[in-house]
């Protein structure tokens, strides 16, 4: 899933959980919250309404209405949010909603709410992504009226594009390429990237998905961690990261594909393709890829699908692997989920990520590319880890594990030897 500049070659899927990134769902609505005691300060259906009108206000980008629902005695808190309104402007919402999940500190004029954000990209989402927020209410003037005082990030929370600068938007066929400060060519070249990355996806993932990828370009890596919600020395290197949830329902939104400026950049067109496609991959297998499937196969089949069409050789693909194979260093067995940690070990890494990828390159060989497709999903559709593989093998490739792995292992030598 990680392209380490070193390598130039393959991108890195990052899964998100549900409390992390991405999860189902909509409108705003406070029917179903208990009213409160008015006398015990602000309730919830006030909250609601008052999220309600900023809601509003963001969809029709109306300024005067957005702050009128903020603190008036908050001068930095407003002009902040002024131009946050504006580094959305071109973006294309087709919904923008709070949910308010619970109400602490009410009374004595002030209240804290935590309230989900949910959006939807048009074209683009078919539910919403969500953030986690934490909205800070005052009460003012002669009348009583509340106003918003500080909405900061929830506990755990990415930060949000929008947050980092103005949002500029390149579409392209199949893509859609959210950015900050970064330049237009720039933008065009990776959604032009991404556009021939879907069809050949789509070539090699044939199932009904989206064909479509939204692609987020922060200004640096350390933008780029901000995203994800790590340090960003996780992300030195690794040239993009797919978020997204596994074990899609169809009511999950499509997948982000978040690309590392600085290391997308260091390398040459062969390397961006291979990269994009790879991380696309993970887009258009995601409803199908679960806790069950390992890291070797979820990974080998993204290599699978961006070299498929690729005219490199063994060798260029498989470097690590191949060197291995000439100095006798056979691999014993199939990349373990540890294989692929980042770790200091870039040989080792790169030899767990082309191993899984001669693992799929195997199967479509030897039962064919739609019994690769069934394999995977065969997997994925395992109630748990334990014994999802070893009942695939059998089920569909009609083999055992350690039929599979000798063969594998004697691929490899006559691959790469």
């Amino acid at each position: 899933m990680a392209v380490r500049t070193q390598d130039a070659r393959r991108g890195r899927t990052r899964t998100r959980s549900a409390a992390g990134a991405v999860l189902a769902g909509l409108l705003l609505t406070s029917a179903c919250a208990t009213p409160e005691d008015p006398a015990a300060g602000i309730t919830t259906q006030e909250i609601g309404a008052a999220l309600d009108r900023r809601a509003a206000a963001v969809m029709e980008q109306d300024t005067d209405a957005y702050l009128a629902e903020l603190d008036p005695r908050a001068a930095s808190f407003r002009a902040a949010q002024r131009t946050e309104l504006g580094n959305l402007a071109d973006v294309p919402l087709e919904s923008w909603a709070y949910e308010v999940k619970d109400v602490t500190g009410r009374g004595a004029g002030r209240a804290t709410a935590h309230v989900e954000l949910r959006y939807r990209i048009k074209g683009y989402d078919n539910a919403p992504m969500t953030a986690s927020r934490t909205v800070e209410l005052v009460r003012r003037g002669e009348d009583g009226s509340w106003y918003i005082a500080a909405d900061r990030a929830g506990e755990d929370a990415q930060e949000l594009l929008w947050q980092q600068g103005d949002v500029e938007v390149v579409r392209g066929v199949h893509s859609l390429v959210l950015a900050v400060g970064r330049r237009d060519e720039e933008l065009r070249r990776i959604a032009a990237t991404a556009d021939r990355a879907v069809p050949a996806v789509s070539g090699a993932w044939p199932e009904p998905w989206a064909r479509r990828v939204v692609v987020l370009v922060p200004q640096s890596v350390q933008d780029m961690a901000g995203l994800l919600g790590s340090p960003a020395a996780s992300y030195r290197g690794i040239a993009a990261v797919t978020t997204g949830e596994v074990g899609g329902t169809g009511r999950a939104p499509a997948d982000r594909v978040v690309v590392n400026p600085e290391a997308y950049g260091m390398l040459g067109e062969f390397g961006q393709r291979v990269v994009l496609t790879h991380e696309t991959t993970h887009v258009a297998t995601r409803a199908d890829t679960s806790a069950a499937t390992p890291v070797w196969l979820s990974e080998g089949f993204a290599d699978w699908a961006a070299y498929r069409q690729e005219s490199r050789t063994d060798q260029e693909i498989a470097p690590e692997l191949a060197e291995a194979v000439r100095l006798g260093e056979l691999p014993a067995a199939l990349p373990v989920d540890e294989d692929f940690g980042f770790g200091e070990d870039s040989a080792e890494l790169a030899r767990a990520y082309e191993g899984g990828w001669l693992a799929c390159a195997l199967i479509a060989r030897d039962w064919g590319e739609e019994e690769l497709i069934a394999f995977y999903r065969a997997v994925g559709s395992h109630s748990g880890r334990d014994g999802a593989v070893e009942k695939a093998l059998q089920t569909v490739l009609g083999t055992t594990p350690q039929d599979f792995t000798a063969r594998w292992r004697e691929y490899l030598r006559a691959r790469l030897g």
